[in-house]
């Protein structure tokens, strides 16, 4: 039998890596085909039905549900970049990825889950103008200002990865190349780099950690005002009303930024791929999945709008 991966010798360069994924049982691996494929599907789906229903109600063309779209594609994109090739490793066996590929996935999940970080703290901001600035809320939130927040959380997202995939294409590899992780990402690949990765930690903290703590920090501030907005309000079932309209992004961002703050924003040699391999799997699998579910249950805007979608069909 084929040993699971070749050691690399001294002075050679690694080619390509083996992602070990969550498990080396075969039991626990088929186990985990069948969850991952059920998460994937359902965020596959429920993403799509998301855009669908944005898309032929015209009750739902406003800045919340542009939004929302935008963050449906993201979700999309968030689980394709390492769940197919995570499943078919699982049913495979074959866990080698090349290092060009494996760039390539952590670009795009670098790429989709920045974008992530923006759209939600564009969406802290959203909710902000619509609480605290009824009356203004047109004027804060008019289509060429909400074009202009999407463009600017997808340029800056693709941005900060291809920093982030520009500066790790610069290090060489020429040590074990067994990652055990599920997907390639910053942390495991440093702990395999045998150039000196201080220049990419650097830029983790402050590019990647810029945009994770900036947008971190708009939704908290966000919330400040609109909690402050909802006490100030006199009648119970205004309170209510106010409140629903924000409670299910911030479950979201409860999960997402909690998750992936304390993945990246920590030194190095304090990462452990054991320890830290599941939490990749709440904010970029789990999340993704959630999100569609979250928002269309706590919305009677979806759910008017998904009946009537059935009730055409």
């Amino acid at each position: 039998m084929e040993p699971l991966h070749r050691m690399v010798q001294n002075g050679t360069a690694v080619t390509e890596f083996i992602l070990l994924g969550l498990s080396s049982d075969p039991e626990v691996q088929l186990i985990l085909f069948g969850l991952f494929l059920l998460c994937y599907l359902v965020a596959l789906g429920g993403n799509t039905l998301i855009l669908l229903i944005i898309a032929l109600d015209s009750r739902l063309h406003n800045p919340m549900y542009f939004f929302l779209g935008n963050l449906s594609v993201v979700d999309i994109g968030y689980t394709s970049s390492t769940v197919p090739k995570m499943l078919i490793s699982y049913l495979s066996q074959d866990k080698q990825i090349s290092l060009a590929g494996c760039f390539s996935q952590m670009y795009f999940f670098i790429s989709f889950g920045g974008v992530e970080c923006l759209l939600l703290g564009v969406m802290a901001y959203d909710r902000y103008a619509a609480i605290c600035h009824p009356l203004h809320y047109g004027v804060f939130m008019n289509p060429k200002t909400c074009v202009w927040l999407a463009a600017s959380a997808w340029i800056l997202g693709l941005t900060n990865s291809g920093v982030h995939s520009g500066m790790m294409s610069l290090l060489s590899f020429c040590r074990d190349n067994v990652i055990r992780h599920f997907f390639c990402d910053n942390p495991p690949l440093f702990q395999l780099s045998c150039s000196d990765t201080q220049a990419n930690q650097i830029a983790t903290f402050v590019v990647g950690g810029g945009v994770i703590m900036g947008s971190f920090l708009v939704t908290r501030v966000s919330y400040v005002y609109i909690v402050s907005a909802i006490v100030r309000i006199r009648t119970k079932e205004g309170r209510l009303k106010a409140f629903s309209t924000c409670a299910s992004h911030l479950t979201v961002v409860n999960i997402y930024f909690g998750t992936i703050i304390f993945t990246y924003i920590h030194p190095n040699s304090t990462y452990s791929q054991q320890k830290d391999q599941i939490l990749p799997v709440l904010y970029g699998i789990l999340t993704p999945m959630l999100n569609p579910i979250i928002y269309s249950l706590s919305s009677k805007d979806v759910q008017g709008a998904l009946w009537k979608a059935m009730g055409r069909a």
